[in-house]
């Protein structure tokens, strides 16, 4: 079987390959990958290198795939996995396998045959051993492949804790009922957060959205308005804090009595939202710190007269399990989560290596990548225009998101990749 992937080589050294994969072992899985998702993790492990903690130091001479957010179909399964899973089945990947033998090993950074940006990959016996292949039962591949930043969302939700007076245990969770912000909210994990706290079993009662940029609130608004949150049994409000003068003041003032929150989240690693968020919390509140910053010396003031007399706390996750990502994936197939919001970009296998070393550069939200496609990095928005007017009229009608039709008429239609 060959392959054609995206294969890194050392720092910014990225290439477009087609090379033979072995044969399977017995203990190993051939799979065919449909779509994977560009991660900002992939941009700094191209950044990075042979410097990067998941890249094995001899990537100069054993290259590896990258892309950790894919989905896809099962081919060909070695005799050891035949009584568990078997070709034709879809599947995502939890990237994070915990393996005690390498605890820095994950698909995308360390294999040098599996990652997402390729066509064929080969799935090795640390996947299976460690529980970290998950069957995905939904119809659209784009879904399976932003399970991975779905679950970072749910597990913000779940390493959030609370205590009740006279008792040292923890109560793991947002405060189901109860007073939540989401503060730099309208961004692409920001809108994952809203769905799923609309939608979760677990929701807060009153649910408060921020950011500085009235555009991306109008559409926040638009995706997920007030009406439908109200029928969840969650009073939504969106708050532009831009030029208050007070902004904790308003944000308490959202609070019956001006109680302030019991979970707070903050989406943006920015000194002064940290800060926003230490002043709006309630007896017990907990903050959740979401946003990755990438200087190691990111730092915000906190209240610590709060932390001895009104029980504050922070909390934080840089993703999420694999119980995290099976909830994900469950909820999207049974159509109570859709994660279509974040991507605001579709492309082919062929445009990986710019939209990767570039991503900071490019705006907007996902960038799905069809890998057995060649097709230029393209705004959601402008398909009908750049790729096909059939194609920009599905996207229309889903109310401007990328849907599982769309994702059938770009792959039944759309260029295939060069052999």
């Amino acid at each position: 079987m060959e392959t054609t992937a995206v294969r890194l080589y050392g720092r910014r050294d990225l290439r477009l390959e087609r090379f033979a994969l072995p044969p399977i072992r017995d203990d190993e899985i051939l799979a065919k990958i449909v779509s994977d998702s560009v991660c900002m993790s992939s941009h700094k492990a191209a950044e990075q290198g042979a410097a990067h903690k998941r890249v094995p130091s001899d990537v100069a001479e054993r290259p590896v795939i990258i892309g950790h957010e894919f989905c896809g179909e099962i081919c060909e399964v070695g005799a050891k996995w035949r009584d568990l899973v078997r070709p034709g089945e879809k599947f995502s990947v939890q990237p994070a396998l915990n393996d005690p033998d390498n605890v820095h090993a994950a698909p995308g950074y360390s294999f040098p045959h599996l990652g997402g940006d390729a066509t064929y990959v080969i799935l090795p016996a640390v996947v299976m051993e460690r529980d970290c292949l998950l069957k995905y039962e939904g119809d659209a591949f784009f879904m399976g492949s932003l399970a991975e930043p779905a679950s970072c969302i749910v597990g913000g939700f779940h390493v959030n804790y609370h205590t009740a007076p006279g008792s040292y245990e923890h109560q793991m969770g947002i405060r189901a009922g109860g007073d939540m912000a989401l503060l730099a909210g309208v961004g692409p994990m920001g809108l994952g957060a809203i769905d799923y706290a609309l939608h979760s079993d677990r929701r807060p009662g009153l649910l408060v959205v921020t950011d500085i940029d009235e555009t991306r609130l109008a559409r926040a608004a638009a995706l997920y308005p007030a009406d439908e949150a109200r029928r969840q049994g969650v009073e939504l409000r969106y708050l532009n804090t831009k030029g208050l003068p007070d902004v904790p003041g308003a944000l308490r003032a959202q609070t019956e009595g001006g109680r302030g929150f019991d979970d707070v989240f903050v989406y943006a690693p920015v000194a002064p939202v940290v800060e926003q968020a230490d002043a709006i919390l309630a007896y017990d509140g907990c903050l959740n710190f979401f946003a990755g910053p990438t200087d190691p010396a990111f730092a915000a003031r906190f209240n610590f007269y709060n932390v001895h007399y009104m029980a504050t706390h922070v909390a934080g996750n840089s993703g999420g399990n694999t119980d995290d990502m099976r909830e994900a994936l469950a909820m999207m197939a049974g159509g109570r989560l859709n994660p279509a919001a974040m991507i605001t970009h579709v492309g082919g296998l062929d445009c990986v290596i710019d939209t990767t070393l570039r991503l900071p550069e490019i705006p907007g939200g996902k960038k799905l990548i069809y890998t057995h496609l060649s097709l230029p990095l393209t705004a959601v928005d402008e398909v009908g225009r750049r790729i096909d007017p059939a194609l920009g009229a599905i996207v229309e009608r889903h109310g401007g998101l990328w849907n599982p039709e769309a994702e059938a008429w770009l792959l039944a239609h759309g260029r295939p990749l060069p052999a």
